[in-house]
């Protein structure tokens, strides 16, 4: 096993180290203190959506247990935890009352952050919309975009003054095309115009809260969460490269181009452009605004063929085999060049501000046995992903962070609480942590920093 000592040489003294959480993975208390549902509540409860009709009721009860979950961070030995803030508990209805008590928790736990010294990474929104907005069309409805920006200014004027970073959106991809086109995550839709009308909605809401985040806050760094793929061909043929290319518009470039070059894909848009909802003139100069930095969350490649047929609708790819038979028990392809090849694509094709990794890590099922839960895979996925992001800064990317997905096992969205990502293992019957063996190796690696011997350039 390699010394986390020797390899913490390989990151600048001020790289920042941290744990990543998300409010309805881990939180519980879905009825107190005035929250209302989101769609995932009600999502959950619909049979056949999630795992064995699991929902986010208890979760890892982080509601009730803040103080000594925060203990749990400061003992990982991070510098930050990123975390996000649930709508459903500031505005239970999207719109109309502000819930002070909601308001009252996250304030508990930014002052708990900041005094054991932990920075904080907040993000606004990571999926759980307010189920009353669902009745307006929910992320296909424009007036969701204002709706969002309200309640970002609502968070940021609390709570600004104490945080160290904002994102204003976790990963539009699953937002957008897992929730509106392919199904799988809340609401739950199957229908391309519905995912565009989604995307715009999604990308006008990001900037309009860059706005209201500057307004309220402007020393916080504001950003956005993006899980970009980093999309390999299946082949050298030209056909797969063209393929790789079509793929970049659809899965990257509807986020990206919007918000780093204020315009939309122009492949995408020749094929798809007649069923996005009107785009009204100033739209694509509120959404591309400039950034202070981006963070990228990366779990596995995306491999594509050509789909020769054209059948169906654009990006026109088939999925191509991947390139070994190594997975991770939630069946994801275990590949770190892809972290690499999509940071340097990305960087290529767009002027992009520094750069987060938000969320890296591996779903291993382990259990505790004797006390010790011996998550030996998980820990070479951490090593070989941490080489890639040292290598990356040693090629001059401005890589300035890592969060580990995640700070503890919780509800894993779809797929209930049977997939475990935690660098800490939970019980979910009596609400035990236990420190996993990856967790402990990255408590020695993330106590090394900050050094305090790094000069900035």
């Amino acid at each position: 096993m390699i010394d986390p000592k020797s390899f913490a040489a390989r990151f600048p003294g001020d790289f920042t180290f941290g744990v990543a959480t998300a409010a309805f993975q881990i939180e519980g208390a879905t009825k107190a203190d005035g929250r209302k549902p989101s769609i995932w509540d009600a999502f959950a409860n619909m049979p056949g959506r999630v795992y064995h009709r699991h929902n986010g009721d208890v979760a890892c009860d982080h509601y009730n247990r803040l103080e000594q979950d925060l203990d749990l961070i400061k003992e990982m030995g991070v510098e930050a935890y990123r975390f996000s803030i649930a709508w459903p508990r500031i505005i239970p209805d999207g719109t109309g009352p502000v819930n002070e008590a909601g308001l009252d928790f996250y304030d508990r736990l930014v002052d708990g952050c900041k005094a054991r010294g932990i920075k904080t990474f907040a993000t606004l929104y990571h999926w759980d919309l307010p189920l009353t907005l669902a009745g307006d069309g929910g992320w296909t409805a424009r007036s969701t975009a204002y709706a969002y920006q309200r309640y970002a200014k609502t968070v940021v004027s609390r709570l600004g003054d104490r945080l160290d970073s904002i994102a204003t959106f976790n990963e539009p991809w699953c937002i957008v095309w897992l929730s509106h086109l392919y199904g799988i995550h809340a609401p739950g839709e199957r229908n391309m115009q519905a995912a565009l009308y989604a995307m715009h909605t999604m990308n006008l809401a990001h900037g309009l809260g860059v706005e209201a985040i500057r307004a309220e806050a402007p020393k916080v760094p504001v950003g956005i969460v993006l899980n970009a793929a980093s999309i390999l061909p299946g082949s050298d043929s030209a056909e797969d490269q063209a393929a790789v290319e079509r793929a970049h518009q659809f899965h990257n470039g509807a986020f990206f181009d919007p918000i780093f070059k204020g315009q939309y894909p122009k492949e995408f848009i020749g094929a798809l452009g007649d069923r996005m909802p009107a785009i009204e003139d100033g739209d694509l100069k509120i959404i591309n605004q400039k950034l202070d930095w981006w963070g990228l969350n990366y779990y596995m490649p995306m491999r594509v063929s050509d789909d020769a047929s054209k059948s169906g609708d654009f990006p026109w790819t088939k999925e191509a085999p991947p390139a070994s038979d190594v997975k991770t028990d939630i069946g994801w392809e275990i590949y770190a060049p892809g972290l690499k090849h999509v940071v340097e694509d990305l960087y290529k094709r767009y002027e992009l501000p520094e750069c987060y990794i938000t969320e890296n890590g591996a779903c291993y099922n382990m259990g505790v046995v004797n006390g010790e839960v011996d998550d030996q895979p998980r820990l070479d996925y951490y090593i070989d992903h941490l080489g890639v992001v040292a290598d990356l800064i040693k090629d001059g990317y401005p890589m300035r962070g890592y969060f580990a997905w995640s700070l503890m096992d919780n509800f894993e969205w779809a797929e209930g609480y049977r997939m475990r990502f935690g660098l800490v293992h939970v019980d979910y019957e009596t609400q035990v942590r236990t420190v996993k063996k990856s967790g402990k190796w990255y408590r020695e690696l993330a106590g090394q920093f900050p050094k305090g011997n790094h000069k900035a350039a």
